[in-house]
């Protein structure tokens, strides 16, 4: 029996107009161009690239923090509208993002108590003594004490700020948590026990986690699914452990070998990149990681190389690696 996507987003872009003064034509930056994917509930989807290639704009996408220029999403069969500027009622319900700054998306001027009754206070018919309790439930599912509910953020380390901003994010009972490079800016110790607390409340709630870092180490313990994007798009799709055994794009080969080893005795060929990723404002015809691979051969600088099943994977490569 195949398993049922609780989220399937198809062909999602998000184009931006740059005005690059009175003597240049205006330009079209594509920082998202065509991304489609599936995630499974309690099942969790990595996204990774270097800085540019999309990540953000993806994760900023998916909460409707910004509309997308085209492209389709469903939750659990059914299309959001991603049209306007607000986000619908169901994405709102079933989505939620965690940052990677808790402090910054955290209001210093609201007690944590506050700031998770704020979302049952706008979505809910809850009194004031249920919102309450709700609160202090989900304070201590996050592994904080009943005495922090009424202290500020700045009263909190960073770890603790994270466990708040992630307490926050599931008040609504969300399906899906879009986590935006959410342990980067902790400490290696606390990085350690905010992947457990996440994997407990992905057991506990059944979660599906889209897992946005750069830190493969951190990808290679917590990801079910990876998507390696590059400039805008997804290059490799497929299972965490088969990616990781076999990369299929030189891309993906290169951006793990660059991934420290724990283990002295495993040796890993590092591959150096030539060049830096092309620029958004004049984009190379056909391959985008034909300019920095070694491996390019003629037919990758004449068009864009789709993406094609490879066993369990799927590369848009013209000539993958076996």
């Amino acid at each position: 029996m195949s398993k049922q996507a609780i989220l399937r987003a198809r062909n999602l872009t998000r184009y931006y107009a740059v005005n690059r003064g009175a003597f240049k034509p205006n330009a079209t930056v594509k920082a998202l161009n065509g991304a489609s994917f599936d995630v499974f509930p309690g099942e969790t989807l990595a996204i990774v690239g270097e800085s540019g290639c999309g990540k953000s704009t993806l994760a900023r996408v998916l909460t409707m923090i910004e509309s997308p220029t085209s492209g389709t999403l469903e939750i659990e069969g059914n299309e959001i509208a991603l049209v306007g500027g607000k986000p619908p009622d169901e994405l709102r319900r079933h989505v939620q993002i965690v940052f990677q700054n808790p402090y910054g998306s955290l209001n210093p001027r609201k007690t944590v108590a506050t700031m998770l009754e704020e979302p049952l206070k706008l979505n809910t018919d809850l009194d004031i003594t249920q919102r309450r309790a709700a609160a202090e439930e989900m304070i201590a599912k996050v592994g904080l004490r009943p005495e922090h509910a009424d202290r500020y953020p700045h009263m909190f380390s960073g770890g603790q700020r994270q466990r708040i901003a992630i307490a926050r994010a599931l008040m609504l009972n969300p399906k899906i948590l879009i986590l935006d490079e959410p342990v980067s800016a902790l400490d290696l110790s606390i990085r350690a026990q905010i992947l457990n607390l996440l994997s407990d409340l992905q057991d506990e709630f059944g979660l599906a986690y889209i897992f946005i870092s750069h830190d493969l180490s951190v990808v290679r313990r917590i990801a079910d699914d990876i998507m390696v994007m590059y400039f805008g798009k997804p290059i490799e799709v497929g299972p965490a452990d088969k990616i990781f055994e076999n990369p299929r794009h030189h891309y993906t080969k290169a951006l793990f070998s660059a991934t420290p080893v724990a283990d002295p005795r495993r040796r890993r060929q590092r591959i150096r990149l030539v060049g830096e990723p092309p620029s958004p404002l004049s984009p190379p015809p056909g391959c985008a990681f034909a300019p920095r691979c070694a491996n390019a051969q003629a037919d990758c600088s004449k068009s864009e190389p789709p993406l094609v099943s490879r066993g369990s994977v799927e590369v848009a490569c013209f000539h993958p690696l076996d």
